[in-house]
Formats: C-alpha cells, sequence, structure tokens
C-alpha cells in the first residue's frame, strides 16, 4: 500500500470513531445522573412545569428517537440552546464567543513547548554528558513532574506577589498594565473595524495576559519534547546511515540538518499532536484558575450546572478536535517517513 493510501485509510478510518464518540456522548447524557428538566427549572420548581419541559424537550420519546434526533443536530451542527448557563443563546453562539481565548491559549502553549522543548532536547542530545545536558534533561523532568494545577495556583500567587519575589519587578505594569486573573480581550481578533494601533495594543494586552497560562499548559508536553527528543537523537547518532554519511564525508551542518534531525522528529510526532489532548483537559483547570473563559472554562461551568446541550455541544466539537489532530498525526507520519504504508513500515 502506498503511503498516501495507508493515508486515506486512515481517513476513512476516522469516521467510526467520530460515531463512537458521539454515541458515547449520547449515553452519557440521556442515562447519567442529570436530570435535564430539574437542572431547568431548580430545585424549587413545581411539578407541572417539570412535566411541560420535559415535553417540550422530547425526554419522553423513546430512547432511539432522541438518539437519531441528537446525532442529526450534531452532524448538522445545530447544538442547541443553552438551558442553564445563558438561556436563550444558541450553543453554536456561546462556543464562537469564547472559542478565541482558547484558540489563543492553545497557540501559545504549543509555541512555547516547540520552540523551548525541542531545541533544548536536541542540543542536550548532541551535546550529551556535559552540563548543558545535564541541566536541561533536569529542568524537562522537573517541568514534567509538576501538575497542571499545582503550577498554576504557584505562578498565580507569584505573579501577584512579584514585586516581593522578583526584586521590586511588577509584572502587572510590566509593557502594559493588565490585570494577574481575567479574562483575555479578544476583540482584536473579532472586529474588523478596529484600528490599527488600537488592535495592536490590545493584542499586546491578550499576549501577556495569556502567556503565564500558557507557559502552565505547555509545561507537560515541553518535558516531554525535551527528554523523548534527546532520546530521539542520541539514537539517531549512533544509528547505522549516520555512521555511514559520516564515514563519506558529509558536511557536519548537512549530517545534522538532513540526516539527524528529520529523523529525529519521527519519535516527536505523537508527542506534539498530544499537546491537542493536554489543551482539551488542562485548560479545563488552567481556564478555571487563570479566569480565561474560554471553551475549558465554559464546558466546567456547563457540566457542574447540568447544561446538558451545551455539555453536548462541547464534547462534539472537542471530538471532532481530536480526531482532526490524529489525522494530522498520520499525515506528518506520511510526509516525514517514507516507510509508511508500506510492508514493514511504521
Amino acid at each position: 500500500m502506498s503511503r498516501w493510501g495507508y493515508f486515506v485509510r486512515r481517513v476513512l478510518l476516522s469516521i467510526p470513531v467520530i460515531l463512537f464518540g458521539t454515541s458515547a456522548t449520547f449515553i452519557i447524557l440521556r442515562m447519567g445522573p442529570i436530570d435535564p428538566a430539574g437542572a431547568i427549572i431548580g430545585p424549587d420548581g413545581d411539578q407541572r412545569a417539570y412535566q411541560q419541559i420535559r415535553d417540550q424537550l422530547g425526554l419522553d420519546e423513546p430512547l432511539w428517537v432522541q438518539y437519531i434526533d441528537f446525532m442529526t443536530d450534531l452532524f448538522t451542527f445545530n447544538l442547541g440552546q443553552s438551558w442553564v448557563i445563558h438561556p436563550g443563546s444558541t450553543a453554536n453562539e456561546l462556543i464562537i464567543a469564547y472559542a478565541p481565548r482558547t484558540i489563543w491559549l492553545g497557540f501559545w502553549s504549543v509555541l512555547i513547548a516547540l520552540f523551548i522543548g525541542i531545541p533544548l532536547g536536541f542540543y542536550a542530545g548532541l551535546n550529551p554528558n556535559t552540563w548543558s545536558d545535564y541541566l536541561a534533561s533536569f529542568g524537562g523532568i522537573v517541568w514534567r513532574a509538576m501538575p497542571n494545577f499545582w503550577l498554576a495556583v504557584i505562578m498565580v500567587s507569584l505573579l501577584s506577589q512579584s514585586e516581593t519575589f522578583f526584586f521590586g519587578f511588577d509584572w502587572s505594569s510590566f509593557v502594559i498594565d493588565t490585570p494577574i486573573v481575567t479574562a483575555p480581550p479578544m476583540d482584536w481578533m473579532l472586529d474588523p473595524d478596529m484600528g490599527a494601533s488600537e488592535r495592536f495594543t490590545m493584542m499586546v494586552a491578550a499576549t501577556k495576559m495569556i502567556l503565564p497560562a500558557a507557559l502552565v499548559l505547555g509545561s507537560s508536553s515541553m518535558g516531554n519534547e525535551m527528554r523523548i527528543g534527546r532520546t530521539a537523537v542520541l539514537e539517531t547518532v549512533n544509528s547505522n546511515y549516520v555512521e555511514t554519511a559520516k564515514a563519506k564525508g558529509v558536511p557536519g551542518r548537512i549530517l545534522v540538518w538532513k540526516h539527524i534531525f528529520r529523523n529525529a522528529l519521527i519519535p516527536l510526532v505523537p508527542i506534539i499532536t498530544y499537546e491537542a489532548f493536554l489543551l482539551i483537559g488542562g485548560s479545563v483547570l488552567v481556564e478555571t484558575v487563570f479566569a480565561i473563559n474560554g471553551l475549558g472554562y465554559l464546558f466546567f461551568q456547563a457540566a457542574i450546572q447540568g447544561d446538558l446541550p451545551l455539555v453536548g455541544g462541547l464534547m462534539f466539537i472537542f471530538i471532532l478536535m481530536i480526531v482532526f489532530i490524529n489525522i494530522l498525526q498520520d499525515f506528518l507520519y506520511t510526509v516525514i517517513d517514507p516507510r509508511v504504508g508500506y510492508e514493514g513500515g511504521a
């Protein structure tokens, strides 16, 4: 099977994965402990209003009818209306309103991990058993070991008292005055009529406000990339084809960039794409601590308040994100590793 045939097969296999994930979501929502009608009317609602809401929501319909309606709405992106958090607002509107903050947080989280973790790991692998190697390896282990929720609380505490801990340096007034814990302004991303100067100022403020949370969220992947990048480089340096290239007199720079780095990237592909899973799971905690008010925070609030249409819509979006990241991972494997798809290949 060719590489691209392998990739197409992987894309087609993602369809039953999506169906299974959305079906599991339906089962959890309909058979879970939360009563949708009870969540809407609250503990003081009367029985007549309770029954009317059940009738309006179709909760007395046969389960298979509810399942068909649920799946049809999801796959046509009719995600329903919020019942509890923002009554009258559709789940689509809320997702569009909250998503830019999560996208901005995810962008910087991935960027920090990629441009700190991978270079340090490769540098340590090219300079094994040196003080820089020991320092990078120790730093990777420490960052990897710190839980996101603990690191987030510590980061908020340090930044809120930065003048005490950092010899008079005030983080809240650095570059531009911003609060430590609040949702970053995202109007610069959404308002096409905003002036260039105002857009730039708001973008700088949003970047500064998101960086501590991004460092916390990207820390786990950064440690993984450093550790696995170092190991991958060491294995590649000692491989037969690198030794053969050295014997042929290939210059050191070409040897590093063409032979070592490209092949060392192969085991890093799943680690890089794994960051998307961290964004989905870890952003709930990080966004709550830093009050980012993104999709993670919205999902947390919808779950604890029983806003089931919003929970279902966000779960569907998260499932699509995970499947898309897996497809992207297969695509990167296809491009980087020519052995993919062939007998005996990866």
